[in-house]
């Protein structure tokens, strides 16, 4: 079975891929790696550019593996795909080509929140953590087992928020997707407050009863999808060789 690259998204470290532990088949190999900046690279500088990433992110992503990008965290791997050797697959959760969309959130409400965090970056994250889960079953109930797996402060590094927020506004994956160098794979949750809902029906997988933190409220379910993408991974012979060496 394919290995599976679980990546986070903005401001939320790798803890949010504990609850699916419980869910993953017996010989599910996993490896969840914080971004520069966050969680147990805290101390890491943020790199100045896509291509410095990739230097500190290469042997995170190897090209053996599916790479499980969810939000922001999608954007970057698929970003990456032009700065590292292809992954047997890309799976973009709760993201598409790119952040803002006139149905979804907007460019203008993009600006006013990096505006509100570069005047109050504590209280703009929280705003963020409890907006995102809107569209959850039970939003509080959401908000407590989130703050419970990272806490009541960000696990970020101001520089790697801000920096985040740049990439939100600025990546745009239109070309990576339209020929991409390895099998992509779109999932959403159904009451995503994120997506547009046009964007929500389009994906290869919909997750029902769920919005944009499925690792949350729907563990099992979003396991075992991942657990079936890496096992149809394994059982096929890449065709897709195109990426730069690293």
């Amino acid at each position: 079975m394919t290995p599976l690259v679980l990546l986070s998204g903005w401001g939320i470290d790798a803890r949010i891929w504990q609850p699916l532990a419980p869910h993953w088949s017996a010989n599910q190999a996993v490896h969840a790696p914080d971004w520069p900046g966050y969680g147990e690279r805290l101390g890491v500088p943020v790199p100045a550019s896509l291509d410095a990433l990739a230097d500190s992110m290469c042997h995170d992503l190897p090209p053996s593996a599916i790479w499980v990008g969810w939000s922001l965290g999608g954007l970057l791997a698929g970003a990456l795909l032009d700065h590292l050797p292809p992954p047997r697959g890309l799976v973009l959760l709760g993201i598409g080509e790119r952040f803002c969309r006139r149905s979804g959130v907007t460019s203008a409400e993009l600006a006013t929140f990096r505006r509100a965090f570069g005047r109050h970056p504590h209280a703009t994250w929280q705003h963020f953590l409890r907006w995102q889960l809107l569209g959850e079953p039970a939003p509080r109930l959401a908000h407590r087992r989130l703050l419970d797996l990272i806490g009541h402060a960000p696990p970020a590094t101001l520089q790697a928020l801000a920096t985040g927020l740049e990439q939100l506004s600025s990546i745009d994956l239109t070309v990576q997707l339209s020929a991409p160098p390895c099998p992509i794979h779109r999932i959403a949750g159904a009451h995503d407050p994120l997506a547009p809902t046009t964007e929500r029906h389009q994906v290869d997988s919909l997750l029902a009863d769920t919005g944009h933190c499925p690792m949350l409220t729907r563990p099992d379910d979003l396991a075992q999808l991942l657990s079936a993408l890496a096992d149809e991974a394994g059982r096929v012979v890449p065709a897709f060789t195109a990426g730069r060496d690293r």
